[in-house]
């Protein structure tokens, strides 16, 4: 294993009291994202609202940050991504922001400072598309979408 990769982070003007990301644990595989919205973002059940975080990044070429939800807010508050995972590209240079969705039976208050997220950064394999007459053949074949079984 090599060692860490450095992500340059810049804070957005007036969220200098939003923490910016960091692992929680010693053995957090993602960095915690907390709101920078300027007053409490309520997330009714059955809507989706996007989030600030407050800061710009630029992810190293060959990296991606993948954006996923945290398990807490999911259990307790039926707080989803709907795009889980997002990803932010190495070119993307705009603020951070979630998508946050409610599939639970109350409302949510996201406020200032909340943990929303987590990110995690992985690294990126690029395909070459090559366009074949046939593809080669499996045991699988086409079986998919619970074929062996639920």
């Amino acid at each position: 294993m090599s060692g860490p990769i450095t992500i340059q982070m810049r804070r957005k003007a007036g969220c200098e009291d939003v923490p910016l990301p960091q692992y929680m644990s010693a053995g957090a595989a993602g960095m915690d994202l907390c709101a920078a919205c300027e007053s409490d973002v309520m997330i009714a059940p059955g809507e989706i609202k996007l989030v600030p975080c407050g800061f710009y990044m630029a992810v190293p070429e060959g990296f991606e940050a993948q954006v996923r939800p945290r398990s807490g807010l999911a259990v307790k508050h039926g707080i989803i991504l709907p795009n889980s995972p997002g990803t932010i590209d190495a070119d993307y240079r705009g603020e951070v922001c979630v998508i946050l969705g409610n599939i639970g039976s109350q409302p949510l208050a996201v406020k200032r400072g909340m943990r929303i997220a987590q990110m995690v950064i992985s690294p990126v394999t690029r395909a070459d598309v090559q366009v074949v007459q046939e593809l080669d053949e499996t045991r699988r074949g086409a079986g998919g979408f619970g074929h062996t079984g639920v």
